[in-house]
């Protein structure tokens, strides 16, 4: 049985977490629990941190609360961390969401808005559709049984991109190529939703809990 921690810190979208979570349970054996404080972290095999919202007020809330420290030891301990769309955004260096703001620093890069020079694609980007696998190890763990440029839903107006592009497992174009997952030793995410993506996205989902130790 392994247990996997979804984190409360106010903006995430946790029912849909938890449900997606409980169909795996079906497959696989697991329980899934919700916590909202960091000293609880340690306790769990994997950790999801969900996401909705704005990069500034959420990742002075995880550091308000001792998530930030929190969240780097955890990967540090070699558990198995997975971020979604916003969740996925904080684990990067800078966002520049109505400011500047300090992310985690999990992965080195930065999180920007979509700026289009023709006004032709709406934003936020909302909707289906397809990512590009990049076949590193990473990406073959977290893809594994998925076809490649499979849809999954996105919902989000800014975008992330690693320094190193090794890291990233997938990407997707809406005007420009933009990094839709990264995976990378323990730590896992993606700008698209898993838990509203169908069978793919549980897919992931299972892949992320099997991969826990």
């Amino acid at each position: 049985m392994k247990n996997i921690a979804v984190i409360d810190y106010g903006f995430g979208n946790i029912k849909s977490v938890l449900n997606a979570l409980n169909f795996c349970a079906k497959s696989l054996p697991l329980k899934a629990d919700v916590i909202s404080l960091p000293n609880e972290l340690l306790q769990y095999d994997a950790a999801i941190l969900p996401g909705v919202g704005a990069f500034g007020p959420a990742v002075n809330f995880l550091k308000t609360q001792g998530f930030n420290e929190a969240l780097r030891s955890y990967v540090k301990s070699g558990k198995m961390l997975y971020g979604i769309c916003l969740g996925f955004q904080l684990f990067f260096t800078t966002g520049y969401e109505n400011g500047v703001y300090e992310g985690l620093n999990i992965v080195e890069g930065e999180v920007k808005k979509f700026e289009f020079d023709v006004h032709t694609l709406k934003i936020p980007h909302i909707g289906w559709n397809s990512v590009n696998q990049t076949h590193t190890d990473g990406a073959k763990q977290m893809f594994n049984g998925v076809e490649d440029k499979e849809n999954f839903y996105f919902v989000h107006s800014y975008y992330a991109m690693p320094k190193d592009k090794t890291k990233a497992s997938s990407f997707c174009n809406y005007g420009i190529d933009f990094c839709s997952s990264v995976a990378f030793e323990n730590v896992w995410g993606s700008q698209f939703h898993p838990e509203k993506s169908g069978e793919k996205g549980l897919k992931i989902l299972m892949n992320f809990i099997e991969a826990a130790k």
